[in-house]
């Protein structure tokens, strides 16, 4: 299959950050995900191929959507043929952006959910960061502004990685790269990162364990994981195991409480483990658009009772964990 992403600027980074023992690793996960068919990967590619040119663009900062912002006034004309081209990389889960003044509405207010969690992470300046599960990479950017020297994103979607492609055509952010490979990819026992992040992915963890000792395992002595997850009420013994569904997916097998995931956290291996925040999904947070025009949080939800999720479930609140590698 014919594609056109050069990940050479990432084998470079491997170099110079004290990753190059993995590059063949990394390159074989990535050229087989590449290979893999996908019926939409032409159409991706095309929208690709069509961003205007808009001249030079900066990051412009202290905003609430990922800013790329053009030197010289945009031709509206050009703005409309941009709008046209990321709209047929739909849907956009993750967001906001703004790229030139196209501001994508995306179907998560992710600026929401790091307002909570960046106050509480060690200062990122410098250091050298993984987020698996990133989706499109806005949390790659936020990471980015914050100062991470090198930042790594990792998610099999290809649509995800066509989003990001189109983003960083215009921000052109240094240090920051989305690899299309599963979690299962990264070579194991890296102890490679000061920090690693992973929001949204745990409840999707057939083995808990497993999973959360391989995250460990990725951090360096003292690296600090950031995890945030869907949990419920209840004491230390209290999980959720939803039979089938939950709020319409097919693929959640755990929901623990903040008492229960603290205790798994530390029975994996970490200390100074510690919830930082909970917060309910709310239809602020999550909501269908434009840009993300099918079912949303609205769907998911009880129409006679907004605390239950449509399988008579409690609604999703998510909490935010910060723990070490000793």
């Amino acid at each position: 299959m014919i594609h056109h992403f050069d990940f050479t600027d990432f084998y470079t980074a491997l170099h110079k950050c004290g990753l190059s023992r993995w590059r063949e690793n990394f390159k074989n996960a990535i050229e087989s995900s590449l290979n893999k068919p996908d019926g939409n990967l032409a159409k991706w590619i095309n929208a690709l191929q069509a961003l205007p040119d808009l001249g030079k663009c900066s990051p412009a900062y202290d905003t609430n959507a990922v800013t790329a912002k053009a030197h010289d006034d945009p031709d509206p004309k050009l703005l409309t043929i941009l709008k046209e081209a990321l709209l047929l990389l739909r849907p956009w889960r993750k967001g906001p952006f703004d790229l030139c003044g196209v501001k994508i509405d995306s179907e998560w207010r992710s600026d929401l959910k790091w307002a909570r969690v960046a106050p509480h992470l060690a200062p990122l300046s410098g250091r050298k960061v993984l987020d698996v599960g990133c989706g499109n990479g806005y949390y790659l950017f936020r990471m980015s502004e914050k100062g991470a020297s090198t930042v790594i994103g990792i998610d099999p979607s290809l649509l995800f990685l066509n989003q990001f492609a189109a983003i960083q055509r215009f921000l052109k952010r240094p240090g920051v790269f989305l690899l299309p490979i599963g979690f299962e990819d990264l070579p194991a026992d890296m102890e490679s990162f000061d920090t690693v992040f992973s929001m949204g992915v745990f409840y999707h963890r057939r083995s808990p364990f497993d999973f959360l000792r391989s995250l460990r395992m990725l951090l360096k002595q003292g690296g600090e994981l950031v995890l945030e997850t869907l949990i419920i009420h209840g004491n230390s013994q209290q999980v959720l195991v939803p039979a089938d569904r939950y709020a319409r997916m097919n693929n959640v097998w755990f929901i623990p409480s903040v008492e229960a995931m603290v205790h798994w956290l530390e029975k994996a291996g970490f200390v100074n483990v510690r919830a930082v925040d909970s917060c309910k999904t709310t239809f602020e947070e999550q909501r269908a658009t434009e840009w993300m025009p099918g079912d949303s949080l609205t769907q998911c939800l009880d129409p006679a009772d907004e605390n239950m999720t449509v399988e008579g479930l409690p609604a999703p609140v998510r909490a935010v964990f910060i723990a070490n590698r000793p």
